[in-house]
């Protein structure tokens, strides 16, 4: 894995979705958002840190209408944030999650077969390895858990 922010980045990738929650929060009246970031095994992206989690949480509260003249108070929840792969994989299986409808490639191909290669698929290969399960995904070369293991 790359130290630096990889090629992936999408640039304000959370913070749009995070907007648009906001919005939709505000019009529901509903003020819990829940997002799947993650900051143990990421790959460097500098909005699935916690304190980028809490500074936006904080710009809700000041920039809407339900924060500042309603006085209701947004609430940003991120269950998987402080988690391993592993420990996602674990809790998913464990809720009875089909991660074979899953893809958490960057690169897929037109087929919707992960690649494999990418920071997230290995990632996502480690935490299966981890949890000593199976990833039922689709991938464009057949990659084994054991396969996995010998490339590490």
């Amino acid at each position: 894995m790359a130290r630096e922010i990889p090629v992936t980045y999408v640039p304000a990738r959370n913070t749009v979705f995070l907007a648009f929650a906001l919005a939709w929060a505000e019009v529901l009246g509903a003020n819990e958002i829940f997002l799947g970031v993650n900051a143990l095994d990421y790959s460097g992206y500098p909005d699935c840190r916690p304190e980028y989690v809490a500074a936006f949480q904080h710009l809700a509260n000041l920039a809407t209408r339900a924060g500042t003249e309603l006085k209701q108070r947004f609430t940003i929840h991120t269950p998987l944030i402080l988690l391993s792969k592993r420990e996602i994989v674990e809790r998913g299986n464990a809720l009875g999650l089909d991660y074979g409808l899953t893809l958490s490639c960057y690169d897929p191909s037109d087929a919707g077969e992960a690649c494999g290669h990418c920071d997230a698929c290995q990632l996502r290969l480690k935490g299966f390895r981890e949890a000593g399960l199976d990833d039922p995904g689709r991938y464009q070369t057949v990659r084994s858990v054991n396969t996995v293991n010998s490339e590490q």
